[in-house]
């Protein structure tokens, strides 16, 4: 499972290249490349990109990369050319304890994002999972929502060996698409995608509140290199993430209108032909981006302990070879 997992990690990436310019850089002027997943769990990252306030604080994007999934993003981090990221907690977890990438996380963008979705006809309740014949999709083993999933089947007591038997993975747009086209009866997914499979008669069955509360969702991270040799530039990503996160919170109609033109622009353009046609055919609206945000909880709070929790059930699952202490991965010190 362990190989198959570190396979899928070489997942699907698109780059969108950004020039910094306008107010006055830092003293040094140093270039950062930024990777964001394309979902409303980055809304932030979304949000200060399109109100310019990158550019505001002096910081110099020499690239802006949008992801298809957090786990290709991991991936990403791997590269010298990529110092910061927005990405789900798991695979951050997983890409420094099986990549041994040197990255460190300075806060926490949000709570929560995930859920289980259901055609109401065939499945009434989460045991229904354990029928024979049940369509389940999933992300691939390792990413954020199938560790959800593991935790449904511990906390429901449900037969694993029957629940992992209907199980089908794919990406999450792919999700998006199979249940457009009812190709699947339940889906384990994160938002956008969980929001948009209402427009095909799914109705959400639980959220990753119900199965573990205080979950953590995303997180920022940084390189190593970038905290020891530039630790202001840190300073100013933390600060921005902290005000593009209240902003969002305090204007959450124009927030969900800023990161679904965002994401509509990025995904019709520039990422693979599935994804596109998802897009076009489960429009991202200014409505459903407000739906989807709704469900997460928009915080760049974050603490040791929660941490643990997520790091110690990832290494009993076998995603990672063992568990290591928190703090190995975290540095809180730049928030405020």
């Amino acid at each position: 499972m362990k190989k198959l997992f570190l396979l899928v990690l070489a997942g699907l990436l698109v780059l969108v290249p950004v020039t910094a310019c306008g107010q006055p850089p830092l003293e040094d002027d140093e270039p950062i490349g930024m990777a964001v997943e394309f979902m409303s769990h980055a809304a932030c990252a979304y949000i200060a990109q399109d109100m310019g306030w990158y550019e505001e604080e002096g910081l110099n994007l020499t690239a802006y990369e949008s992801y298809a999934t957090g786990m290709a993003l991991a991936a990403a981090l791997a590269r010298n050319d990529i110092q910061v990221a927005y990405l789900c907690l798991v695979p951050a977890i997983d890409v420094y304890a099986n990549a041994g990438v040197p990255i460190k996380i300075v806060a926490g963008t949000h709570k929560y994002g995930y859920s289980l979705v259901v055609d109401p006809d065939k499945v009434k309740t989460v045991y229904d999972l354990e029928n024979s014949g049940i369509r389940i999709g999933c992300v691939q083993v390792g990413g954020a929502v199938d560790v959800l999933m593991h935790k449904a089947i511990e906390k429901y007591g449900l037969d694993e060996e029957k629940v992992l038997a209907n199980v089908q993975r794919m990406n999450p747009q792919k999700l998006a698409l199979a249940i457009s086209m009812g190709q699947l009866d339940a889906a384990f997914i994160p938002e956008q995608w969980a929001t948009m499979t209402e427009e095909s008669g799914f109705e959400t069955l639980l959220l990753s509140q119900d199965i573990w509360p205080d979950m953590q969702g995303s997180v920022l991270v940084v390189k190593q290199d970038l905290i020891d040799n530039h630790p202001e530039i840190v300073a100013r990503l933390v600060e921005l993430m902290e005000r593009a996160t209240d902003w969002a919170n305090e204007h959450p109609e124009e927030a969900a209108e800023v990161v679904a033109r965002q994401l509509g622009g990025v995904g019709s353009d520039l990422f693979p032909v599935e994804v596109a046609d998802v897009v076009a055919q489960l429009e991202i609206t200014p409505e459903m981006m407000l739906r989807s945000m709704a469900r997460l909880d928009y915080t760049t709070e974050i603490d040791a302990e929660t941490i643990q929790n997520v790091i110690d059930y990832v290494a009993e699952l076998g995603y990672i070879n063992a568990s290591f202490d928190a703090n190995e991965i975290l540095d809180l010190s730049f928030l405020k």
